[in-house]
């Protein structure tokens, strides 16, 4: 009789019951295996990215060597002046105020600044990032903390040390073919104001929280980068 109800048990579903027996057994793994993915995802979406931040005077050479920083250590350069530049010409609501501060020398709001660098930081989904040009101020450093703090973790603040006449050179030169709206020498000199008034003691803070990285930028690219490397490996 047993026989029988599991005969006609099978008969009726049309699965026999090892069929029955391997299929519970292939969803319970799928289950399991479909919950490990979701975990190991979870995980890997939750990673804190590790941030080196990037400064020095305007010239100092910093987008360079956020370049081959990015290629020799992969990390995701992000040139805060450039998210900018891409945001004021979308077409973006903000794109006249981003100008006006560009040309001038001055710091755009942070709330700006910040919410670019994390939209940046997420659509690149990776976890090592070389921030240039940021935070330029005390008001952008305040910014970072109260929306990334929790978020990412800086590594340390990698400061390009260069003289003024050696950047301004290198900017009026570059200038001649780049483009950009700050690439001459009234706005040069208020971005140096901006540096020296502002941006300096960011670095300084780093200093004295033992954060901060001091490379002598005065030479060419490869002898800089012979220095830079040494931080990140």
């Amino acid at each position: 009789m047993l026989l029988l109800s599991k005969f006609m048990l099978s008969r009726a579903t049309g699965v026999s019951l090892f069929n029955k027996r391997t299929f519970v057994q292939l969803s319970t793994f799928h289950t399991r295996s479909s919950l490990f993915e979701s975990q190991r995802k979870f995980t890997i979406m939750n990673v804190s990215p590790t941030v080196v931040f990037v400064l020095g005077a305007p010239g100092s050479g910093k987008g360079t060597q956020c370049g081959r920083i990015a290629k020799t250590f992969d990390y995701i350069h992000l040139s805060a002046g450039e998210l900018l530049r891409q945001e004021r010409d979308s077409g973006s609501e903000y794109g006249n105020l981003i100008e006006t501060h560009i040309v001038k020398g001055t710091i755009v709001p942070v709330e700006i600044t910040v919410k670019l660098l994390e939209k940046a930081m997420k659509a690149s989904g990776k976890h090592h990032f070389a921030i240039d040009g940021f935070p330029r101020n005390e008001d952008n450093l305040s910014g970072w903390e109260k929306h990334m703090g929790g978020k990412a973790n800086v590594k340390f603040l990698l400061f390009l040390d260069c003289s003024k006449e050696i950047c301004v050179e290198r900017l009026l030169k570059r200038g001649e073919s780049s483009g950009r709206s700050d690439d001459n020498i009234s706005s040069i000199e208020l971005r140096f104001d901006t540096y020296i008034n502002s941006t300096r003691g960011i670095i300084d803070r780093y200093n004295n929280l033992s954060l901060m990285k001091r490379v002598n930028a005065e030479g060419d690219s490869d002898s800089v980068f012979n220095d830079v490397r040494k931080l990140f490996q």
